[in-house]
């Protein structure tokens, strides 16, 4: 019961027993009923003081005390008359005008935090104490192709079908590392922590250098091959032009047809160098994409002929599975073409000899799949794949899988090249819908 529910019920007993002790004595004694009729009023006076100075400041007190139970911080408590009372009022006003306001001025940072954090280019994603993930930025969810927060929301990252989510997973708190994934795609990743509520909670920061670092060593190799190829040439030109001149001199003489060999071989080496380095020459010459609406079966078919006789030789046979209800898509058949027919080039010239290569497409999402049952690719290799003149063949040049990235890239496709458990080599690549 309250304060001021026991202060009533004592006024209520005090002035009925005062009532009945009136009523006693009006029929005994005239002079103890004038003085206890005296005594009734002065209770009363007194028990209004005493409403005055402790009963009602109380009660307004405790008021204020539901409302910051309550967290309500925009009602005020009136002053009720009384200077020590009138102080915790005064006191007691300006301690929620100064709540209301650091909470209005907390929401409004947070309303910024969430504002920025959905808007920011880096990933964001918070985990809880037992390393199960609470949240993630739009960022976040794209880098780590998942549609919605709840497919993610409430699991570790280990549980995620992502290698980066992986990668995630075995940062050291406060380390910063550079991850490199089988899809040419390039992450900056660090683990920090903030604190909530006393408890420290870790995060992550995923920035994509992909494009940075792309554009750098495209910078960087354009300016070396075109260095090396004008040198080249020249050189070659010369070489080649004078060795020509001498050999036909020596055309005329005797028993010299070994050194005229020679000088042939000699032609022959700067011939097959000059069109090596025209191979590098080539990929910095990609031209821009003409795109028009192609249907993909049909060219994926068109490819599977033309290197059908090729894989043939070396008993590999290719299958389809193609998707009857696939929509065109607007893409340049020739550098497309260019693009799949190096894949199932890599995929016959890993499986050597006795394999199958499997061409699939779906349409949710718009994909293709060229699998193959070679050798496979290690952890090791998967993050150099699409490094600038990374090759695993012992006279390749690197530039193979450098001109599918870039073809890829301009047709704003996503890829990726892995091994899988089933031991099949995948290359799948996703186009964008818009």
């Amino acid at each position: 019961m309250s304060l001021k529910g026991i202060y009533w019920i004592l006024c209520s007993l005090l002035l009925a027993i005062l009532s009945i002790l009136t009523y006693v004595s009006i029929q005994s004694n005239l002079i103890l009923f004038y003085l206890l009729e005296g005594l009734i009023l002065l209770t009363f006076i007194l028990l209004l003081f005493f409403y005055r100075k402790v009963v009602k400041p109380l009660h307004t007190i405790g008021n204020g005390m539901s409302l910051l139970q309550e967290q309500d911080f925009s009602s005020r408590l009136n002053r009720v008359g009384e200077f020590e009372a009138d102080r915790v009022v005064e006191v007691f006003n300006r301690m929620i005008t100064q709540l209301r306001n650091e909470r209005l001025h907390l929401r409004e940072q947070n309303q910024l935090l969430d504002l920025l954090i959905n808007a920011t280019p880096m990933g964001v994603l918070t985990l809880g104490n037992d390393e199960s993930i609470t949240s993630l930025n739009p960022t976040a969810l794209k880098i780590l192709n998942i549609n919605k927060p709840e497919e993610a929301t409430g699991k570790k990252l280990k549980e995620l079908d992502s290698i980066l989510a992986y990668e995630l997973s075995t940062l050291s708190m406060n380390e910063v590392r550079t991850v490199r994934l089988n899809d040419a795609n390039i992450y900056r990743c660090s683990l920090l922590s903030f604190i909530n509520r006393g408890y420290k909670h870790p995060f992550f920061l995923i920035e994509s250098l992909t494009d940075e670092v792309r554009k750098a060593e495209k910078k960087a190799y354009e300016k070396i091959i075109r260095m090396i190829a004008h040198e080249v040439n020249n050189t070659t030109a010369g070489i080649t032009s004078t060795l020509d001149t001498v050999e036909q001199a020596l055309g005329d003489i005797e028993q010299t047809e070994d050194i005229r060999q020679v000088m042939r071989v000699c032609i022959e080496r700067c011939f097959n160098m000059s069109r090596f380095i025209t191979n590098f020459a080539d990929v910095v010459k990609i031209p821009d994409p003409q795109k028009i609406s192609v249907n993909l079966n049909e060219l994926l078919l068109s490819c599977k002929c033309f290197m059908e006789p090729h894989c043939l030789n070396k008993n590999i046979i290719i299958h389809t599975n193609l998707c009857n209800i696939l929509n065109e898509m607007r893409l340049d058949p020739i550098l497309f073409e260019q693009v799949i027919v190096n894949i199932i080039k890599n995929a016959a010239e890993s499986i050597e000899e006795n394999g199958k290569i499997f061409i699939t497409t779906t349409q949710n999402p718009v994909c293709i799949e060229i699998s193959d049952t070679g050798k496979g690719i290690s952890k090791e290799t998967e993050a150099k794949l699409f490094s600038p003149f990374f090759s695993t063949k012992p006279n390749g040049q690197g530039i193979g899988l450098i001109f599918i990235r870039e073809v890829l890239f301009r047709h704003e496709c996503t890829f990726s090249l892995k091994t899988y458990a089933d031991g099949l080599t995948k290359f799948k690549i996703i186009f964008k819908t818009t």
